[in-house]
């Protein structure tokens, strides 16, 4: 009950900075994200360490790397953006776009991004002029409410008002049920499991979710076959690999198949033999789901838990595979270092490799393509059912946008394949709505075809599909004016 109450009392507190915060003009608002990302980056590394204590699996560095994407990669492609008040006008159209904040966003913390999450999300949410509230997970608790209350503190040092971000200290299953479904809730910004995910899907609210990614990797006979495994390592190795958009399948092109193994071997990663494989996937398999106690280890840590020997600093282990289903370990989602190998004689053997390998639990996410084969490129891209094909890179740091220029995000939509509302990497942008100011089509041809009152000076009243530029800031000025009184 407690729990349950402080989770109304964070959104009580979150509604009222929210209707004052719509206030803000857009400098204003820069000025309050800004600090936030400053605060951010100069955390980063305390946020790192707390979280993979906390948590017990991750590497420090690599959490430090995720909470400077957040604080400096997303703040960089957010700040310039135009979110508040009039963002656009089309005088030719009769067209003005104004941007009306959703309100109180609920932000749903995962225990595999626990701190990096919160500062993206408190970021964009803010830049769109909401409030939000997170649910931390339980198993995360102290470094997602640390990374919450310096988000908290930098947003009102900044100017803005005081609840606009917050957290709860008491995440229980009531507490999460109650943010997700209280009517003064606007949104739900979710990311983390399944469960929660369609928790936040069935609560009745608008949600922003995403898909599990059970990301193959096409290694084609066109490939730069050392620069293809050095972008699988890095990103496989990347925070152990609990990124969801981590490799979790190689599907190698016969032709390229012993240099790519030499590649792998030289970069420390282990091929397991048939005997070491049974006892991983038995490790792995948890009554037909991933067993947690592999999520984030090391190499070495999972090979030690399966019963089996491995160098101390083996990168990856890999294990050769000839079915997909959900009754065979090595070809799920892992979030480990571990890799499954299907060899494929030819790119269209590949290509129907990687669909199995995505209707196992992929559906929408990404896949990861190395090939210089533009042909080749072009039919996994036209063919294969995800919203992110990354080719050529290292498909982690690729599909959130680090290595790639799609949007830095840390929600990666999956469209309605995986079970979403959208597809696109989520930014400040999908946290807002657009209002549009328009003016009679005939009016606004009137003002295409350059017609005006007889008597009127060369130009007058052709601003806005001809009714005039006084008419149209009247317009302007008064829809400001009921969004700052509250209304819609």
């Amino acid at each position: 009950m407690e729990s349950v109450q402080e989770a109304r009392d964070k959104i009580k507190a979150g509604r009222r900075a929210a209707a004052a915060f719509a206030t803000f003009d857009q400098a204003a608002v820069d000025r309050v994200v800004a600090a936030m990302a400053c605060a951010a980056e100069g955390a980063a590394e305390n946020l790192a360490r707390m979280a993979a204590e906390e948590t017990g699996f991750g590497v420090v560095e690599h959490k430090v790397q995720k909470n400077l994407f957040a604080a400096r990669d997303v703040y960089l492609y957010i700040k310039d953006l135009k979110t508040c008040d009039v963002i656009a006008e089309d005088p030719a159209r009769g067209i003005v776009q104004i941007a009306v904040p959703v309100g109180v966003i609920a932000g749903v913390a995962p225990v595999t991004n626990p701190t990096s999450t919160v500062i993206y999300k408190a970021l964009i949410s803010l830049k769109a002029r909401n409030a939000v509230v997170f649910s931390p997970h339980p198993g995360a608790l102290n470094c997602s409410l640390e990374a919450a209350r310096l988000m908290a503190q930098a947003a009102v040092s900044a100017g803005a008002p005081e609840g606009v971000v917050g957290c709860l200290t008491q995440p229980t299953a009531e507490a999460a049920r109650e943010i997700m479904s209280h009517p003064d809730v606007d949104l739900i910004l979710a990311t983390g499991g399944m469960a929660m995910v369609r928790a936040a899907y069935s609560s009745g609210k608008p949600a922003y979710g995403v898909g599990p990614g059970n990301v193959p990797a096409y290694v084609d006979r066109s490939a730069d076959v050392a620069h293809a495994v050095s972008c699988i390592v890095e990103s496989k190795t990347f925070d152990n690999g609990v990124f969801c958009s981590s490799e979790q399948a190689v599907v190698c092109d016969a032709p390229v198949r012993s240099a790519a193994i030499q590649e792998f071997e030289r970069a420390g990663c282990v091929f397991l033999n048939d005997e070491q494989k049974s006892a991983v996937a038995a490790l792995l398999d948890d009554n037909g789901k991933l067993n947690n106690a592999v999520v984030g280890q090391p190499a070495a840590r999972v090979a030690a838990m399966a019963g089996i020997d491995v160098p101390a600093d083996a990168k990856i282990l890999i294990g050769f595979e000839d079915r997909v289903g959900r009754n065979v370990p090595f070809s799920w989602e892992k979030i480990s270092p571990v890799l499954a190998w299907y060899d494929v004689p030819d790119w269209v053997n590949g290509c129907e490799r990687c669909l199995e390998i995505l209707a196992n639990g992929g559906m929408g996410h990404t896949l990861a393509i190395h090939a210089r084969d533009e042909q080749v490129i072009r039919e996994f891209g036209l063919r294969k059912p995800v919203f992110r094909v990354v080719v050529n890179t290292p498909a982690s740091q690729g599909a959130i946008g680090l290595t790639t220029n799609l949007a830095p995000a840390l929600t990666l939509g999956c469209g309605t394949l995986g079970g979403n509302i959208t597809s696109d990497n989520i930014t400040p942008m999908h946290l807002l709505h657009i209002k549009r100011v328009a003016a009679g089509r005939a009016e606004a041809e009137a003002g295409l075809a350059e017609l005006s009152p007889a008597g009127a000076a060369e130009g007058d009243r052709k601003s806005f599909g001809g009714v005039g530029p006084d008419l149209v800031e009247r317009v302007v000025e008064e829809v400001l004016r009921e969004l700052k009184r509250g209304g819609s």
